[in-house]
């Protein structure tokens, strides 16, 4: 069963609680911006600063984390639903899927590459991706979905053609 265990101090100590499903609102739970810690078992899951899925996501695959990034900041989890095997997006060099594209299966640093710094749109075919600012997964970040197809990073993430590195999730072992 995919599962995500929360805890509201460093190194999975003090309270607890495990979710199996989605949680918009932590705070309802008596457990809103207390994480500090977490184990995810099974398929990824999302952490969001504010209530109702809102805010910069935060992606937790499976495994432990004994010390998350920004502690007593998280107000939802989402568990990433999704068929994250066989990922592919299509990034376009231009708004509205115009001009050079590149296709895309596997993490990649556009750094090293035409494409850094150029991405203007894009369509996501299969999985879930988390889209970075900077090289080497820096900087401000965004997840894609599938499905989705965002026609320009300038009016709708802000990214203003800055993606310079992306990944998709990965999938959890199966249960």
């Amino acid at each position: 069963m995919n599962r995500i265990t929360v805890y509201e101090r460093a190194d999975f100590e003090g309270l607890s609680r495990e979710f199996t499903c989605d949680v918009p609102d932590l705070h309802e739970l008596d457990f809103g911006n207390c994480i500090a810690s977490l184990k995810v078992v099974g398929q990824p899951w999302i952490a969001y600063p504010d209530p109702k899925y809102e805010g910069e996501p935060h992606a937790f695959e499976e495994g432990e984390y004994p010390s998350v990034e920004r502690p007593n900041s998280f107000s939802a989890l989402r568990l990433v639903h999704h068929d994250l095997g066989d990922p592919q997006i299509t990034l376009y060099e231009h708004p509205n899927f115009q001009g050079a594209c590149k296709v895309v299966t596997e993490e990649t640093n556009l750094a090293y590459g035409y494409f850094n710094d150029r991405v203007a749109s894009h369509v996501v075919q299969r999985g879930v991706w988390l889209l970075y600012q900077h090289p080497s997964r820096g900087g401000w970040h965004c997840l894609a979905w599938p499905g989705e197809h965002l026609a320009d990073y300038k009016l709708e993430l802000n990214f203003q053609s800055r993606l310079s590195h992306l990944r998709p999730l990965r999938p959890g072992r199966p249960l």
